[in-house]
């Protein structure tokens, strides 16, 4: 069982912290009654957005070759490097500040639920714009949602025995197998049709690319419109869910940097490990507490979906104020960042053939 330390607000306070229509826990946070007009748009608006995605994915699959792909299966340096990222770093991440602030166990909870959950597809997306590996970003969000299957229960099971069961969190595995078809199938369907006809392809690209950053966009303002009633939030969850993203950023791009990586596969390990898949989360969140838990922190995945965002956008606008001022062309990037590279990976390249970039050969 979850342990709930919290009291019930007196029936005097409650129309102070709240509209009349909400309940209330704790008297700092409180979640309005669905309505069946908002419960009907969710399904519509969800249905919607996971053809949408199924559609971008695609797209993103037309940027993928075959023989690449295959050397990061053959070869999974970069793989592995994300996966300890994923499952390693943003685990443990997720437990320190959750001791660090000093959250009530079911907030606590949500945090590592967070922390634990594969890669979200909007960093392939991201990774497009800022000119990183999408052959490793591909491989990477499909690796991590098929391994989640087994890390997320053996990551939450070590990280959040002091509050909780494990048995307590319920894990949707069929919710994690159809984010994992939506993910491969029309990515692989992408990837023929790039083999097929390569022209055709990069205009599908092109179009994806922009649809795709729309749609992440579009996600976080109607994810924010539905829930307009839960931002009544303590401080603690917002402070936390603008670190987090950050800390995942940072620590996987200086991790991989430090494995050897190239600075292109650095920046895309460095998007899968701070963009997390937050549908998953809110999901799990909703058939693992029960209402009155839910009030103390079921906004936490979307407010960690908005940062996220934020800070890919800011990783995007300083990608491109580097590559305006400092480069001319595309050709001068791959040429500074070959250079930058052979120095790194030079004393590793015999010891480790998964060190050695194609960019580098």
């Amino acid at each position: 069982m979850l342990l709930d330390n919290s009291t019930a607000c007196p029936a005097v306070d409650n129309s102070t912290a709240c509209p009349e229509n909400a309940t209330i826990c704790s008297g700092t946070s409180c979640v309005l009654i669905e309505e069946d007009f908002n419960r009907t748009l969710s399904v519509i608006l969800s249905t919607v957005l996971t053809i949408m995605l199924a559609l971008v994915m695609f797209s993103m699959g037309c940027n993928v070759e075959i023989k690449k792909f295959w050397h990061h299966i053959k070869r999974p340096w970069g793989i592995f490097v994300g996966f300890l990222c994923q499952f390693g770093i943003m685990p443990l991440t997720a437990f320190l500040l959750s001791l660090a602030f000093d959250v009530l166990p079911v907030q606590a909870i949500v945090i590592m639920i967070m922390g634990c959950c594969p890669g979200g597809s909007a960093s392939n997306v991201v990774a497009y714009w800022v000119d990183g590996d999408m052959d490793l970003s591909i491989s990477m969000t499909t690796c991590s949602t098929l391994l989640a299957m087994g890390m997320m229960p053996l990551c939450l099971f070590v990280y959040t025995k002091m509050w909780t069961d494990s048995d307590a969190i319920v894990l949707p595995y069929d919710s994690i197998g159809t984010s994992l078809v939506a993910l491969v199938v029309p990515v692989s369907v992408g990837v023929f049709v790039n083999h097929k006809w390569p022209s055709k392809a990069k205009i599908i690209l092109k179009v994806g690319s922009i649809v795709g950053a729309v749609l992440i966009v579009l996600i976080a303002v109607v994810g924010g419109i539905l829930y307009k009633g839960s931002w009544v939030i303590t401080p603690k969850l917002w402070i936390i869910g603008t670190i987090f993203p950050a800390a995942g950023y940072s620590l996987g791009f200086f991790l991989a940097r430090l494995a050897g990586l190239t600075w292109s596969r650095c920046r895309t390990v460095s998007l899968e490990t701070g963009m997390q898949n937050t549908q998953l989360c809110s999901t799990i969140v909703q058939l693992s507490f029960s209402p009155e838990q839910l009030e103390l922190m079921f906004t936490f995945p979307l407010i960690y979906s908005i940062f996220q965002l934020l800070f890919a956008l800011i990783i995007f606008a300083g990608y491109r104020v580097y590559i305006k001022r400092c480069v001319k062309t595309n050709t001068d990037v791959e040429r500074t960042e070959e250079k930058d590279d052979s120095k790194s990976i030079s004393s590793h390249s015999k010891a480790n053939g998964g060190f050695v970039s194609d960019e580098t050969k």
